[in-house]
């Protein structure tokens, strides 16, 4: 899947739709901004998972990558964040 560079929050929206799609994606995703904001204050880039809560608070934040890049302490988080919200 080729997706050329964004010009506007629609195509961002396409191509966001067309990632979940082909990649049979069944949670919800977030598009940032056309300033990347969100991009710009979470410093997502190298390798780094953030879990965002209902309410679209940080839940979890992650170190950056590769050594900050830890799957099983996401998941942790995320079991948590599922268990508290089911109470």
């Amino acid at each position: 899947m080729i997706i050329s560079t964004h010009q506007t929050l629609e195509d961002r929206e396409k191509a966001a739709e067309s990632c979940s799609l082909e990649l049979k994606i069944s949670i919800p995703i977030i598009i940032d901004n056309m300033k990347d904001e969100v991009e710009k204050a979470c410093a997502g880039w190298p390798d780094r998972i953030y879990i965002v809560d209902k309410k679209g608070k940080i839940a979890y934040a992650g170190g950056p990558g590769p050594r900050g890049f830890k799957p099983k302490e996401a998941e942790k988080a995320l079991g948590k964040l599922i268990e508290d919200n089911d109470s």
